[in-house]
């Protein structure tokens, strides 16, 4: 019997080679987070706009942000003794404070997407990088990406990431492509996993490790698994399936869009933050489209590429009230493969279907090559 192999980074060990991908805005947190590490995979919690969920106390924002962070790594840390990752957008105008804490508070695996982390926060050095317990991982979209991240990394901290994530269009939330590239076959996520492993081998070489590449953007079944690490990778990222579970940290009737939606309503959308987006089609989505606006006060510029007196509304506004459930006030964000959801389950029992799936395909795969 074939068994799912399991994803090693440094010296963690996932005894299943799935990661829950971070998703903001509150769709990810502890709850979620510490169910997939309590099921053998990587639960990852993501750190943009926690401030934005809890606005009773005095603090601004920012200082919100800060103090929701701490407790939400600490309360998955009483929930599981699994493996926890942070997803940090590179994009967030508190990228550095995000940073920090998550090291501070000794996060297993940092995840850095939605732009190239060249450079870490000031005063984090190359002895610093090599003593800490953290491990990091950029999340990209090309070989070419990747490239200039390790390369800028060599140069200034004589140290690389421990890990890549290489994300195909997809993916559910903001991509990083091109709108005219999100379908275009040469930017399948088939064609990118090649193509960033290959990029990464003179770093393995030089720096004598193994630097695994996960593979996220529409991977949907254990097959589709299967499929990745036929061409390189080592694990998957998935966050659409996670959205249907009991565990996630939505509210019912966000998980009821993807249950209720179809292949058409799933849209490639202009994010107010100058990015295409892929959400689930709604009465919200519409007014925009057709040119009305939702004024706001920006509370604080979170994203630094957000021109929030230009923009038609507030995105981090739009994604809380839809985490909370205020549908009509706001979207969800959502996979190619959303519209396939057909039920809510728990976190296990997906993990387990989908190492089903994986296994009852290598064996497939392996009998007819037998038989040939």
């Amino acid at each position: 019997m074939v068994t799912i192999p399991q994803l090693k980074i440094g010296n963690l060990v996932a005894k299943i080679p799935i990661i829950q991908g971070g998703m903001g805005v509150g769709i990810s947190m502890s709850g979620l987070a510490s169910a997939v590490a309590n099921a053998g995979g990587i639960g990852v919690i993501s750190s943009v706009g926690l401030g934005l969920l809890d606005v009773s106390s005095n603090s601004s924002y920012r200082e919100g942000n800060k103090i929701a962070l701490r407790q939400e790594i600490r309360k998955a840390r009483d929930l599981t003794s699994g493996i926890l990752g942070l997803n940090i957008m590179v994009a967030i105008s508190d990228f550095d404070d995000m940073v920090r804490i998550a090291l501070e508070e000794a996060i297993d695996i940092l995840f850095l997407g939605a732009g190239l982390p060249l450079r870490l926060p000031k005063g984090i050095s190359m002895d610093f990088l090599r003593s800490i317990k953290t491990k990091i991982a950029p999340i990209v979209s090309s070989g070419r990406a990747a490239k200039i991240i390790f390369k800028s990394w060599d140069k200034y901290y004589q140290h690389v990431p421990d890990a890549v994530v290489v994300e195909g269009p997809k993916a559910g939330g903001h991509l990083g492509f091109k709108r005219n590239q999100i379908d275009d076959p040469d930017f399948a996520l088939e064609k990118l996993i090649p193509s960033v492993c290959e990029a990464i081998v003179p770093f393995e070489k030089k720096y004598d490790k193994k630097i695994p590449v996960i593979a996220g953007g529409g991977v949907f079944t254990g097959e589709d698994i299967l499929t990745m690490m036929k061409l390189g990778a080592s694990g998957v990222q998935m966050g659409t399936r996670f959205v249907a579970t009991h565990e996630c940290d939505a509210a019912d009737a966000f998980k009821a869009q993807y249950l209720a939606c179809k292949k058409e309503d799933i849209v490639i959308i202009q994010s107010p933050v100058g990015m295409p987006g892929r959400a689930i089609k709604s009465d919200f989505l519409r007014d925009v489209e057709s040119g009305i606006k939702h004024p706001f006060t920006c509370p604080w510029k979170c994203l630094k590429t957000c021109d929030y007196r230009v923009a038609p509304y507030c995105i981090s506004q739009a994604l809380t009230n839809a985490k909370v459930g205020k549908m009509q006030e706001g979207f969800s964000f959502a996979g190619v493969n959303a519209w396939r959801v057909n039920k809510i389950v728990s976190v296990k029992e997906l993990m387990d279907s989908l190492v089903r799936e994986f296994e009852e395909a290598a064996q497939k795969q392996t009998l007819a090559t037998n038989a040939v």
